[in-house]
């Protein structure tokens, strides 16, 4: 773990008041939090989160990945709680198969940004997801689709032109590059044309960019299972997670925990740095501050 992180932990553990927590709901971010390389929970990790569960606290998944891709994860940490999938733009309780909540991003928005996707100067430089009830529809399976596809374990749909899809609104607008400045232009450039009123924007990693319903972020997501599903306050509430789409989460909750590997700015932002994922760093968190 670097340096920087360590100093943090420990910094960040003197200055939380661990008295005015009481810890009730653990939410856990995928990718990069609790999967690492392997694409699996390693049995460290869920060796705590069982633990935090034998002390009656209650764990939720809360991820941008698409629902059906999620639920393994879900599953393999025994939470009976609905699913907080698309960065909690589609909300459903595996249980019951009731959704909750489901925020598309609307037909003439979608269609904008595809034709900026499409413009002469992206076109070959990006590849498009359109996810429509949680089904992902690609113009063409390209090389970042194929690993997308094998890490998600879904199988996705070319079609073309993506506005034949259009028939239903997509919960969500993904546009891949391996050129991380590809992203980053995307991200700078969108957030002047979009305020967050009209659409939210975010990198959930550093070749993935996201575009949801303005409403639809994380944090909103872990506020309405806390609050209006749960009846508790934000005080309850511990999460961890590890890039820019865990930021408004990480906000909310009364103690935010981000992980070793996140980019410096939402380490930043967070009360607590964990170790990496690879060091199992979200069984460090869960011991720290649960058991």
């Amino acid at each position: 773990m670097p340096e920087s992180s360590t100093a943090h932990q420990s910094a960040s553990l003197d200055a939380i008041d661990l008295d005015g927590l009481d810890i009730k709901l653990l939410v856990l971010d995928i990718d990069g939090t609790i999967a690492g390389h392997s694409n699996q929970i390693n049995e460290q990790v869920l060796k705590a989160i069982r633990s935090a569960q034998a002390k009656g606290i209650q764990v939720a998944i809360a991820t941008g990945r698409m629902y059906c891709s999620a639920l393994r994860f879900h599953q393999a940490v025994n939470s009976t709680l609905p699913l907080l999938a698309y960065q909690g733009a589609w909300i459903q309780d595996p249980a019951t198969d009731k959704i909750y909540q489901h925020l598309p991003v609307s037909r003439s928005t979608a269609e904008q940004l595809l034709d900026y996707f499409e413009s002469e100067a992206l076109r070959s430089l990006l590849s498009v997801h359109f996810y429509i009830n949680d089904q992902l529809y690609v113009r063409e399976i390209t090389s970042e689709t194929k690993i997308y596809a094998q890490r998600s374990g879904i199988q996705p749909q070319p079609v073309g032109d993506l506005r034949n899809t259009l028939n239903d609104e997509p919960t969500k607008i993904l546009a891949l590059s391996d050129d991380t400045a590809i992203i980053d232009q995307l991200w700078g450039s969108l957030r002047k044309q979009y305020t967050p009123a009209e659409l939210y924007l975010t990198k959930s990693v550093a070749t993935f960019f996201e575009a949801t319903h303005p409403a639809v972020n994380k944090g909103a997501a872990v506020r309405y299972l806390a609050e209006d599903l749960l009846g508790l306050q934000a005080h309850n509430v511990m999460a961890i997670g590890d890039n820019f789409n865990d930021v408004e989460m990480l906000e909310y909750a009364g103690l935010g925990v981000a992980m070793g590997n996140a980019p410096p700015e939402v380490q930043a932002l967070a009360q607590w740095v964990a170790p990496t994922v690879e060091q199992d760093g979200a069984a460090a968190a869960i011991e720290t501050f649960m058991l």
